[in-house]
């Protein structure tokens, strides 16, 4: 299944006329995408009944990805996690059956270290069996080392772009997994993608070994492109059945 998505869930005017209807932004957005991106956890914690609220909102069938919270990635640095993990996913539950991946985005500053990646990985291992994705940005994140870590979690590697090491540009780690999250470039969180781009991208999801699950998220939201993007995204991925 390829879940096609924006980070949030916000209508620009210019294609507005694609999500019609009553409710809410996020019951109109779900009319037409399976899968949104809870990226406001990463700033401010939400409690167990917004999510649930969240989930009410929408169908069955449809998914959340939700980023943990700065202060246990950047703050805190992946060290003395237990407690504020444990808050975060006490939160998210409220999700329910809705509850997708949960993204770990690092610190460009934040170097591989074995051991207190070990250390984090298997503490949310031990609390969470669901999927897992993370965003590393610092080049040594894409060494053998760290590779085989985060196979060993069952943690699949953002395909990220733009790309820090032209290895991030590539989805990593558990191949069970893959997620991608496109910024937009060349001016991050602003530029919107051209056709072609969408399109290549397209193919690579419809490549994947059947049974993958994959994520395609656009987070070029400043300036409205996501939306337009994500609804490109869903034609060129329709030919292979892809959810959005």
């Amino acid at each position: 299944m390829i879940v096609i998505a924006t980070a949030g869930w916000s209508i620009p005017r210019a294609c507005a006329e694609r999500f019609r209807g009553e409710g809410t932004h996020l019951q109109r957005y779900a009319q037409v995408f399976r899968g949104a991106e809870i990226d406001s956890s990463f700033y401010r914690d939400h409690a167990r009944e917004t999510y649930a609220r969240w989930g009410r909102q929408t169908p069955r069938a449809f998914t959340f990805a939700v980023k943990l919270p700065r202060r246990i990635t950047h703050d805190g640095r992946l060290k003395g996690a237990r407690k504020p993990l444990e808050e975060f996913l006490d939160g998210v539950v409220g999700l329910g059956r809705r509850l997708g991946p949960l993204i770990v985005q690092l610190p460009p500053s934040l170097a591989f270290e074995s051991r207190t990646a070990r250390t984090f990985f298997t503490l949310l291992r031990e609390r969470h069996d669901g999927p897992v994705v993370c965003e590393p940005r610092h080049a040594s994140w894409f060494e053998l080392e760290a590779e085989k870590l985060l196979i060993r979690h069952r943690i699949g590697r953002v395909a990220a772009d733009p790309a820090v090491v032209p290895a991030a540009a590539f989805p990593g780690g558990w191949p069970g997994i893959v997620y991608y999250r496109l910024h937009g470039s060349p001016r991050k969180y602003w530029s919107i993608y051209e056709v072609e781009r969408v399109a290549r991208w397209a193919q690579a999801l419809r490549a994947l070994p059947r049974g993958t699950l994959a994520w395609c998220v656009f987070d070029n939201t400043a300036g409205g492109g996501a939306a337009g993007n994500a609804l490109q995204m869903l034609k060129a991925c329709v030919p292979a059945r892809a959810g959005g």
